[in-house]
């Protein structure tokens, strides 16, 4: 769980959005046009103009700029490039030119290291050591946009030391009082007592409603972060009371941030229901530039309680949210979209594209420094999930090799052994990135704190990376803190992976019993694997009929699980005795995902003209029922021997695919979709637009 900073602001609690950089500050600023008076050492004895605004300020008066701006104003992004790019090359020396051509890289592009790099010319161009200097070179508001900029770019790329050396320097040179935007690189740096204490100088200090909704939300992350997520929510929200104010007398809506940062915190409070209700306000209102979308946060809220038809609609739209951010938020939360895309395209049955997305999460990282998470975090989350989607692709090959010759389809069974190793190869490389006691100890924590959001039914892959010894420990130590005061169903569920690690399987029995007692209710995907764990263990002990309750309990609440963990379904068949039906059992007992036994699972084989397959539980209730469908060309593989299937072996590869992921098809283009593009201009179609509508229709 991690918090994000203020998007209107700049700056994860989530910043509500510095909408272009710490240049923020200079739009609070109402920036000056210069009369070139000066009475003291502060903007005090500047007199303010009255010319239109350009970049934030009132006193810009050269023609390119204006031009720049306006071009920017219309919505013509190529036009203000172009602009910029020419001023540059006519005037290099110009300290004007180079901060155009990087607000423009900003705004337009979200190319970060370019508007650096112009930026620091700006900053030796211009290097003004007083007010005085600044004002009689003529280039005042070009200093103070680069000091203020700066700032915000090395907060985003992580060097928060800068970033604070920077808004020292606005402070000294200008009088500006930047107090409130020093909370947050101080909680960056994990300096919570002194970000505290910047916070509290504002809050008694200041009237003014920006810089007290900033204190509040840096005071929102420092309680979260020391543990008293009460006090932690009541910061949100008094966050929140002061930015409605401003929303209200702007007829704008309330940033998106207040609302996911407060959402999180009552996830952390286990409050699901008004975790949600925050999510629900924090959506209603497409906020292109809130580092924020709240659609990734609903998505996974709709996985982990197992309400599949949200997610899967909840998919659609946060693809219309992130296509209407602004470029540079775009590179901020890129690594979000690709996560929790990648984890529902898995569980979906596209354990492939899964991989692929969280192979461009690790190559294609995030700006981190509007996110309380660090890039360490997000890509140890990336590799974990890589190395699970691997896995599941592993599995899913393994029960299509189920149903050819047990020689032969070579290339098949190398493709598989090349996803085995590859699940090995990013396991090794997530283990290395949690080797950290203090990390691995917060991830247990449920809803950790300031952390990268790792879904609680995931978490329980730890212990196969770190080693269930080690985590045993970790446990032990977490649950003295008191990380688990809320519920200790958390405890208990991973007590019973840890077991089930260590093949305890009394152990399991009485763990897991404890957990799907005391888990709440919501978390439907975390108890799956409980009651999956559960069943594995009852039915080695011998409790057969415990054991075939909690196989389907697992297969209803989370179809995915059993092929997660390399689980076998026992199964009794019955039915057809057609040659058709010897061959589809054929191929079913050899498949990983069963074990047909005595007195199973009952498994229908009806052949009638039209071929089926029904699992049911031991009240004859269907938990899959699967009939013959047609080849489908557009999805047949290159290996000639799945081209060829005969119908019992297409009915075998069609029921694994229904019973043991979700039943949905995600087509290809929108599963390209998903990897998105590092540039997304601002320009829309009109069919997006109507999307959009749509979104906030419902």
């Amino acid at each position: 769980m991690s918090f994000k900073y203020l998007s209107h602001d700049a700056g994860i609690i989530r910043l509500p959005a510095f909408a272009t950089g710490v240049i923020a500050v200079a739009l609070l600023l109402a920036a000056p046009a210069l009369q070139a008076q000066e009475t003291g050492n502060d903007f005090d004895g500047i007199q303010f103009g009255s010319q239109r605004l350009c970049f934030g300020m009132s006193g810009i008066s050269e023609e390119p700029a204006l031009a720049i701006c306006d071009a920017l104003a219309l919505g013509e992004n190529v036009r203000a490039r172009e602009l910029a790019q020419q001023w540059v090359s006519e005037e290099p020396e110009a300290p004007g030119a180079q901060f155009a051509l990087a607000e423009v890289l900003f705004r337009v592009e979200g190319n970060l290291p370019r508007a650096l790099f112009h930026l620091n010319i700006a900053e030796s161009l211009t290097g003004y050591s007083s007010l005085g200097r600044a004002m009689a070179s003529g280039n005042l508001e070009w200093h103070y946009l680069t000091l203020s900029q700066l700032s915000y770019a090395h907060q985003l790329i992580g060097d928060q030391e800068k970033s604070l050396a920077y808004l020292d320097q606005i402070s000294a040179i200008y009088g500006q009082d930047t107090e409130s935007f020093r909370g947050w690189p101080l909680i960056k740096m994990k300096r919570y007592d002194d970000a505290r204490a910047s916070a509290e100088k504002v809050l008694s200090s200041s009237d003014n409603p920006r810089e007290r909704s900033r204190a509040w939300n840096t005071l929102c992350a420092v309680e979260l972060a020391d543990l008293r997520p009460a006090e932690s929510l009541q910061a949100c929200e008094n966050a929140m009371t002061e930015d409605e104010g401003i929303a209200a007398s702007q007829a704008e809506e309330l940033d998106t941030v207040h609302l996911l940062n407060a959402s999180e915190v009552s996830l952390n409070l286990l409050r699901f229901e008004e975790a949600e209700d925050y999510l629900d306000r924090a959506s209603r209102q497409i906020d292109p530039d809130s580092v924020g979308n709240p659609w990734i946060y609903k998505l996974y809220l709709y996985m982990n309680q197992g309400r599949f038809d949200d997610a899967r609609n909840a998919l659609d739209n946060m693809l219309v949210w992130r296509n209407s951010q602004s470029p540079l938020v775009g590179v901020m939360n890129r690594t979000d979209h690709f996560m929790v895309s990648g984890i529902f395209l898995m569980l979906a049955g596209y354990p492939e594209d899964a991989a692929r997305l969280t192979q461009t999460a690790l190559n294609q990282p995030d700006r981190t420094g509007s996110y309380t998470a660090d890039e360490a975090q997000k890509d140890s989350f990336a590799a974990l999930v890589n190395s699970v989607a691997h896995q599941v692709r592993y599995q899913r090959l393994r029960e299509e090799l189920a149903t050819l010759p047990r020689f032969g389809a070579w290339r098949l069974r190398i493709e598989a052994q090349a996803a085995r190793f590859r699940a090995w190869r990013s396991a090794r490389h997530a283990a290395s990135l949690f080797a950290n006691a203090e990390t691995l100890s917060n991830r247990l924590r449920p809803y950790a704190p300031l952390d990268v959001h790792i879904p609680e039914w995931l978490e329980p892959e730890l212990i196969a990376l770190i080693g269930p010894g080690v985590m045993q420990e970790l446990l032990n130590d977490t649950a003295s803190e008191g990380a688990f005061a809320l519920n200790q169903g958390y405890v208990f569920a991973y007590q019973t992976e840890i077991a089930a690690r260590q093949g305890q399987h009394a152990e399991v029995l009485t763990m897991a019993e404890q957990a799907l007692a005391q888990l709440p209710a919501q978390e439907a995907m975390l108890r799956a694997r409980v009651s999956a764990r559960l069943a594995q263990a009852a039915w080695q002990e011998g409790q057969r009929g415990r054991a075939l309750d909690h196989y389907a309990a697992a297969l209803r609440q989370d179809p995915t699980v059993l092929r997660r963990l390399d689980l076998a379904v026992p199964i009794t068949p019955g039915g057809s005795n057609s040659p058709f039906g010897a061959e589809l059992m054929s191929y079913l007992q050899r498949s990983p995902r069963f074990a047909v036994v005595d007195q199973g699972l009952p498994l229908e084989i009806l052949s009638t003209d039209t071929p089926s397959l029904c699992l049911r539980d031991r009240s004859g209730d269907a938990l899959s029922c699967v009939a013959l469908q047609p080849a489908d060309p557009a999805t047949a593989r290159a290996d000639s021997l799945l081209d060829d299937s005969t119908d019992a072996q297409r009915l075998a590869r069609q029921f694994h695919d229904s019973t043991f992921s979700l039943a949905y098809t995600i087509d290809r283009s929108q599963r390209v979709a998903l990897l998105g593009n590092s540039v997304i201009f601002s320009n829309q179609n009109s069919d997006l637009q109507q999307r959009q509508e749509s979104v906030l229709q419902r």
